[in-house]
C-alpha cells in the first residue's frame, strides 16, 4: 500500500476550541507522524475543512479536497483507497466539487454504528452529519468500520504496549508516550491499581486496507440516516460494506510489527 497523501481534518472536542483548530492539530501531528517515518510531510500533507458542512448540497473547498479530487481522476489501474477517519467533511466535500470521483474512489470510514444498534449516534458521524449522510446517500462505494460492535474491540494496555512498542522504534515511543499521557488524564483520582484500556480506534481502517481478511464484512443495502439519528431501511437501495468482526489480536500484532521496521 502506497500513501500518496494525507488530509488534516476538521474536529472539536475537549482537545481543541473549533473545527478549523482541531484541523490545524491533525495538521501538526501528520507532520510529526511523517518526519518519524522519514518522509517529507510538506509534499504529502494538505490543510482540510475549516468548518463541517452547513448542508448535504454546500461543500467547504480546501486544499485536502481539490488535492483527492486531482488524485481520483487521474488514470490507474485500481481504485484510490481513500482512508477517513473521524468526520468525513473532506471526502464528502470533494464529492460535492466533483461527483465524477465516486467512480474512481473507495472510502474506508470509520464512523458510526452497526445497523443494528438503537441509534445512529456516534461521535465521527455527529460532527458532520451532513457529511455522514453524503457517505451514505452519494453512493460512493463505501466501506463502513462502525465503532460500536466494531472498531472498539482494538483495545489495549500499558503493559501490553510496554512489551510489543517501547524500545523498538523510534515512532513506537512516541506514540506509547502519547498512550502514557491518555492513562495519566483518564485515570486521574482513580486508585493506583485501576485497570484502565484504551481503544486504538484508527487502526482499523488501515487494517482493512492492508489485509480485509483481519475484518469479515458483509455487503447490505446503505441505510437511511435520518435526522433524530437512528437507522432507516429503505428498499432498493445501493449496497455498500459494513465491518462485522475483527481479529484484535492479529490487527495488534501486524502494527507491532510495522512499527518495528520503521526503524531509528
Amino acid at each position: 500500500m502506497e500513501v500518496e497523501a494525507t488530509y488534516a481534518a476538521p474536529y472539536l472536542n475537549a482537545r481543541s476550541t473549533s473545527p478549523a483548530d482541531g484541523m490545524e492539530k491533525s495538521y501538526e501531528e501528520l507532520h510529526r507522524i511523517l518526519k518519524f517515518l522519514g518522509r517529507d510531510p510538506e509534499k504529502l500533507t494538505l490543510r482540510g475543512s475549516t468548518r463541517f458542512l452547513e448542508s448535504a448540497t454546500k461543500p467547504v473547498d480546501s486544499p485536502a479536497a481539490r488535492d483527492l479530487i486531482r488524485r481520483a481522476l487521474q488514470p490507474r489501474q485500481q481504485p484510490l483507497y481513500v482512508i477517513t477517519l473521524g468526520a468525513p467533511t473532506n471526502v464528502a466535500s470533494a464529492i460535492l466539487l466533483e461527483p465524477r470521483i465516486k467512480d474512481h474512489i473507495v472510502v474506508v470510514w470509520l464512523g458510526g454504528t452497526s445497523h443494528d444498534s438503537p441509534s445512529a449516534s456516534e461521535f465521527n458521524l455527529k460532527q458532520d452529519l451532513h457529511a455522514s449522510r453524503i457517505l451514505f446517500d452519494s453512493g460512493v462505494p463505501l466501506v463502513q468500520i462502525p465503532t460500536r460492535n466494531g472498531a472498539e474491540r482494538l483495545r489495549t494496555t500499558v503493559p501490553e504496549l510496554e512489551r510489543h512498542m517501547k524500545g523498538r522504534s523510534r515512532l513506537g515511543d512516541y506514540l506509547f508516550a502519547q498512550f502514557l499521557e491518555y492513562e495519566k488524564t483518564e485515570t486521574k483520582g482513580k486508585p493506583a491499581n485501576y485497570p484502565w484500556s484504551k481503544v486504538i480506534w484508527d487502526i482499523s481502517a488501515v487494517a482493512w486496507v492492508i489485509n480485509p481478511k483481519l475484518l469479515p464484512s458483509a455487503l447490505v443495502p446503505s441505510p437511511c440516516q435520518t435526522d433524530d439519528l437512528h437507522w432507516k431501511q429503505l428498499p432498493n437501495r445501493h449496497q455498500i460494506r459494513v465491518i462485522t468482526d475483527l481479529q484484535r489480536d492479529a490487527i495488534f500484532h501486524d502494527l507491532f510489527e510495522k512499527l518495528a521496521r520503521t526503524g531509528n
